[in-house]
């Protein structure tokens, strides 16, 4: 077991597969079909088109959604995709998209939508410090909409959608960058999900973009190239120079999803255990332990809490660094814990965690 892959809780880049990160040692050496280091094929040779065609394989039969989708592979994180959504849909409409405020990552969206186009907040948990999600009676989805967008885990806050929202006659566009592929979803149901690489399926530098097929219909001509979704699904992935190594590694562990965890049902079964054994450490610490998230929005990815003190916090923190247990200060726009639990670390390191919580709080009553 890789010690430090495995106590890896931060909040991105998240832990990585063992056996992935084998495999992509062995080709920083070599890719043995090549012979070459893979970071040195160039993006335009014969083996990296097979590496995107069963990238774009795998993600379909994980979704389990059809050739209607085309499967993306960009750059700039989803914070490109905050600009270049709005560029290409809400350029020249008159009714407003629907746009949903839930948190840190949401709210980094709407500002840049705003520079496009019309677009009314549907609604906003800021007023409660983010710490729960609207109910379906809070939200008045507009039929006009060009379309509803939404973040599916708010890694900072680490509340999550435990269910699709929206209207089946407007475009769905999900921001699932620290929730994709760790749960089965409707994805046939969303016009369009995007993700980024570095929390669940990868290292930093790609983008995972699924868009339906007829999206982009009615998108303006005359966008820069780069940011025209159309050359990308022209050139499938490859309009310029691509990251050849993140999308190399995206690719493995897509085949350790498919291949030794069995698909996202077991993922998913894998996940919320991993969740319930924190959350129950602090539901019964009798308030030391202080989650920030309602229980209905508790996300499974990102488990955010406050100790009594800061005082407390900060030895909280310097205990579990010095114990192995990497990247659990929080985000430093709410500060606390955050215990990021992604598809790759294991159940055995939160268990060991979940001890270690356990055992801090006995010391602070001694």
């Amino acid at each position: 077991m890789n010690k430090l892959n495995r106590l890896n809780f931060s909040g991105g880049p998240g832990a990585l597969p063992e056996s992935v990160l084998l495999q992509a040692r062995e080709a920083l050496l070599e890719v043995p079909e090549v012979g070459l280091s893979v970071l040195g094929i160039s993006h335009r040779s014969d083996w990296f088109a097979a590496v995107i065609s069963e990238l774009e394989a795998n993600v379909r039969k994980l979704l389990g959604v059809s050739q209607d989708y085309h499967v993306l592979l960009l750059q700039g994180g989803a914070t490109q995709q905050f600009s270049m959504l709005p560029m290409t849909l809400l350029r020249g409409e008159t009714h407003p998209a629907d746009y949903l405020h839930t948190g840190y990552w949401s709210g980094k969206a709407i500002p840049e939508a705003r520079r496009e186009g019309p677009i009314r907040v549907l609604w906003s948990g800021e007023a409660d410090g983010f710490r729960r999600l609207p109910g379906d009676d809070e939200l008045p989805f507009s039929p006009d909409a060009p379309y509803m967008h939404y973040v599916s885990n708010e890694t900072v806050e680490g509340v999550q959608f435990h269910r699709q929202l929206g209207r089946d006659d407007v475009p769905r566009i999900c921001d699932m960058s620290s929730d994709f592929l760790s749960r089965p979803c409707a994805a046939e149901q969303f016009a369009m999900i995007y993700a980024h690489a570095q929390k669940n399926i990868g290292p930093a530098g790609v983008t995972v973009v699924l868009m339906r097929d007829g999206l982009l219909r009615d998108a303006p001509t005359g966008l820069p190239g780069f940011l025209d979704y159309r050359r990308h699904i022209e050139t499938h992935s490859n309009y310029n120079t691509p990251p050849v190594f993140a999308i190399y590694v995206v690719l493995l562990v897509t085949r350790w999803l498919m291949n030794e965890i069995g698909g996202l049902v077991p993922m998913d079964a894998i996940n919320r255990k991993k969740a319930g054994l924190l959350y129950r450490v602090m539901d019964a610490s009798e308030g030391f332990y202080r989650g920030r998230a309602e229980t209905k929005d508790r996300s499974l990815m990102n488990v955010v809490f406050n100790l009594p003190s800061p005082e407390i916090e900060k030895r909280f923190l310097a205990e579990a660094l010095a114990a192995g247990f990497s990247g659990l200060a929080g985000h430093r726009a709410i500060g606390g814990v955050r215990a990021s639990i992604y598809n790759a670390l294991t159940l055995s390191a939160v268990e060991e965690f979940a001890g270690f919580m356990e055992n801090f709080q006995r010391g602070q009553k001694g």
